[in-house]
This record gives structure tokens, C-alpha cells and sequence, in this order.
């Protein structure tokens, strides 16, 4: 048995996970997800019945990990040989803005991505990204004068933040600011992210031609 079985769909956040999988170089076995027939197994480990769920495989029994921020973060813990992990100066930048594309960045994209979005203030106070261009800002700001999201060295939040930002521009929610574009063609010169985009990408053309 492998040390982790992955349950994921080529066309869901899955594509987050298996990029933090390769990161750490993990051994582990895929389990696709049909969204129209989730198995009674599949639902019990995650009632919520989302991709990615991670099961890992420990000495004292298996370890149910879902959320994509938390699979990222979880596997750069199980993997400290990876050197994914940040050093004390780097911690608060490594959980913030994790959490900021977990949150504010994910729910703004989804948002716009549905066609609706905060009409005023007070709606504004209620969503996590206050509003659109803010956002856009704030991301635009910390992305502009620095190499990846703790500094020189690519971390594990790079995995779910670069994920996020190559998601908003592939889809054309975020617009092709310079900052976005430069730190997406970084992350995507990385083998990882190849390689499991590469296993996605033939698993959804295997289902289009179906």
C-alpha cells in the first residue's frame, strides 16, 4: 500500500493536491471521483463529499486530511525532508497569505466567477474580500517586489497561492497584471507542477473523449 490514497477529479481543486504531492515527491495511489456517484466509503471518510481528500496511511491508522490548503500544509509537515517548510523569520508570511487565498482570494474568484459580488458597503463588510479591487491590490502588492510568497525561496504556500493565481488568470478572473503573470510562469517552470499537470491534463482529455 502507498503511504497516501488521494481522492480527487481532474477538474476540481484536486489539481492543488497532486501539485503538493509531487512537491514532496509522496507515494501515493489516485482514486477518481465521479461527482454523479459518490461511493458510500468515499462519503463517510468526507461527508462533505469534496476532492481533494487525503488519506494518509500511519503507523497508528489512517489520517483523513481534506481542504486544499490543508492537504498543501499537512504534506509540507509530513515531508520536512522537502524543504517546503518556513523558517521562523517566514511563518507568518507562509500561514497568512496561505489563508488569504483560502479565503478572501478563493471566495472573491468564485464570486465573479458566478457573476455576482458585494453592491455596498455593508455587503462589502460581510464577504471575506471587502471588494473585488482591493483584492486585486493587496494580492498585487505582495506579489510585485518579491520572488515567491516568503521571499527567495519557494515554500509550500507557493503551492496553494501560486494554484490560486494560476486559476484566476487561466479562467480570466484576475486580470494579467505583470506581478501575476511573472509568479505564474515561475511556479510553472517547476518539475512538480509539471508533472501533475501533466497527469491531470491527460485525465481530462481521456474524459473528453469519452
Amino acid at each position: 500500500m502507498a503511504d497516501y490514497t488521494f481522492y480527487t477529479n481532474p477538474m476540481s481543486r484536486g489539481q492543488i493536491a497532486r501539485w503538493a504531492l509531487h512537491e514532496v515527491e509522496a507515494d501515493y495511489d489516485q482514486e477518481l471521483v465521479d461527482w454523479s456517484a459518490k461511493s458510500s466509503d468515499f462519503l463517510a471518510m468526507n461527508p462533505m463529499g469534496k476532492v481533494p481528500t487525503l488519506i494518509h496511511h500511519a503507523n497508528e491508522g489512517p489520517r483523513v486530511v481534506s481542504e486544499a490548503a490543508a492537504v498543501c500544509l499537512y504534506l509540507a509537515e509530513m515531508h520536512p525532508e522537502a524543504e517546503l517548510l518556513p523558517d521562523d523569520t517566514q511563518m507568518a508570511d507562509y500561514y497568512r497569505w496561505t489563508f488569504f487565498c483560502a479565503g478572501p482570494v478563493d471566495q472573491a474568484l468564485t464570486a465573479k466567477a458566478l457573476g455576482f459580488g458585494p453592491s455596498d458597503a455593508r455587503q462589502e463588510g460581510l464577504v471575506s474580500f471587502g471588494n473585488f479591487e482591493r483584492l486585486i491590490a493587496t494580492l498585487d502588492h505582495l506579489l510585485a517586489d518579491r520572488m515567491w510568497v516568503c521571499g527567495e525561496r519557494f515554500t509550500m504556500a507557493d503551492v496553494y497561492v501560486g494554484s490560486s493565481v494560476d486559476w484566476g488568470l487561466n479562467f480570466g478572473l484576475l486580470p494579467p497584471n505583470e506581478s501575476f503573470v511573472a509568479y505564474t510562469e515561475r511556479c510553472q517552470s517547476r518539475g512538480a507542477y509539471k508533472e501533475a499537470k501533466a497527469i491531470d491534463g491527460a485525465l481530462i482529455a481521456k474524459s473528453d473523449k469519452a
